[in-house]
């Protein structure tokens, strides 16, 4: 259990959403980050969730949310850099501005966000301070469909190993890197039966395995600058 909460950002729906009720339900106060307004955000509020409106789609949406998270909070016990944009490359004039715009969400948020709330973690009185990112397994391989998500990935990828020399021994940072977790509601068999078969250990396992990692990172306090790659051993298929 922790006094100061934790930071979720994107955590309003699937992963992030199940990582914040879950360190809810075992005593930890958490903030999450939202990009808009979803029926999910009232249930979370219930529970003691704080919610914050958030756009990294800018720089200056970026300070405008680390300005409303000071006045939300005096400290910070970890923050978990789960916003994230699942967006295709795209082929016509628009292709700039889509790149500039994965940047922003992966890379330039959680970069301003760790330099300009590095202050509300020095001021937690626990033992232990954290910064996860949440990468992809893709950052190994490349994507032929996503590139610009890929590329700003590995970037955000790189800065935990920066931010972790940066701010040691102070701050752990560390990341965890997943492959497919969780379906989506629109997922037929054949596509489940194909995902399974991307990974040595044949399934899509939910998100449960991701809050296993994060709870593993946040009570370690021996561990910065990796890398946890949660896969099911993609990488050797």
């Amino acid at each position: 259990m922790s006094a100061s909460p934790i930071l979720i950002t994107g955590g309003a729906q699937r992963l992030g959403r199940h990582c914040a009720e879950r360190l809810v339900q075992d005593g930890h106060p958490v903030i999450v980050s939202y990009r808009r307004e979803r029926a999910e955000l009232d249930s979370m509020r219930q529970r003691g969730i704080v919610t914050l409106q958030a756009d990294f789609s800018s720089e200056a949406g970026i300070l405008d949310f680390i300005e409303r998270l000071k006045g939300q909070t005096n400290a910070l016990r970890a923050i978990v850099h789960n916003a994230s944009d699942w967006a295709p490359d795209s082929l016509d004039s628009d292709a700039g501005a889509n790149f500039e715009r994965l940047f922003r969400v992966h890379m330039l948020a959680p970069y301003l966000i760790n330099l300009h709330a590095k202050s509300l973690l020095d001021a937690c009185s626990e033992p232990q301070r954290d910064i996860i990112h949440m990468t992809d397994y893709v950052v190994q391989k490349g994507s032929r469909k996503h590139a610009a998500y890929a590329a700003t990935k590995a970037g955000l990828d790189n800065l935990t190993l920066s931010f972790a020399a940066q701010y040691a021994p102070g701050i752990q940072v560390n990341a965890i890197a997943p492959a497919l977790i969780m379906l989506n509601e629109q997922d037929d068999e054949a596509y489940a039966a194909k995902a399974r078969a991307k990974s040595l250990m044949d399934m899509v396992p939910g998100p449960g395995v991701i809050y296993q990692s994060l709870r593993y990172l946040l009570d370690n306090r021996y561990v910065t600058g990796t890398v946890m790659a949660v896969d099911g051993g993609r990488h050797l298929r």
